[in-house]
């Protein structure tokens, strides 16, 4: 992995005010993946290739990542990066709206990583569970939402998002086939695994 290329590409996603995955959850991330050597992992929103291009380096030996984008100048940019990186046969590309393209999957997957439209959170959760393959995990990354979840917060242009994250953490907490935790890293990350009863 080239370090320097990748720090590249995160500041460059910092300053333009590009929304990628932060240090902390990463880090928790990573963890997991170190230790189970994912064969294949979904990505649900890739805005510049940065988490997918950081999880490559934990993937099993023929393994390879799916990651869904629909704004175009964030493919082009994806891409190029991933290039840049080397990492073209172990990194997918969908160009499309998520909520077009999951429908359409019927792979397995290991690993799950949710951050895109905080409102198709639910949506986003129903297509994984589908997918998940057995002994799975799903991250779902800024679940708590700069602390609007966990408040009483109902105000605002973003009481839908809210709303649906809300939801998310109702339906991971309460099914009993799932046994999710929801951690204070970053902007919040949900974890559920499939625990079935």
């Amino acid at each position: 992995m080239n370090i320097e290329e990748l720090g590249k590409i995160k500041n460059k996603a910092l300053e333009e005010h590009i929304p990628i995955i932060m240090d902390d959850t990463l880090e928790v991330i990573e963890e997991y993946l170190k230790d189970n050597k994912p064969k294949k992992i979904l990505e649900i929103g890739t805005a510049v290739g940065y988490s997918a291009i950081c999880f490559t380096e934990f993937l099993s030996e023929d393994g390879i990542i799916d990651t869904i984008e629909r704004e175009h100048i964030r493919v082009e940019e994806a891409k190029e990066n991933i290039k840049k990186m080397g990492l073209e046969s172990k990194i997918n590309i969908l160009e499309g709206d998520a909520v077009e393209i999951l429908p359409t999957l019927d792979g397995k997957y290991d690993v799950i990583f949710i951050d895109a439209a905080k409102g198709k959170y639910p949506f986003f959760l129903k297509e994984s569970l589908r997918m998940l393959s057995k002994n799975g995990i799903i991250f779902a990354d800024n679940i708590l939402y700069k602390g609007y979840v966990l408040s009483d917060y109902n105000k605002h242009k973003q009481r839908t998002a809210v709303r649906n994250l809300r939801e998310y953490i109702k339906e991971t907490t309460e099914n009993e086939n799932l046994d999710t935790k929801i951690l204070e890293v970053g902007d919040g990350l949900a974890i559920t695994k499939f625990e079935k009863k």
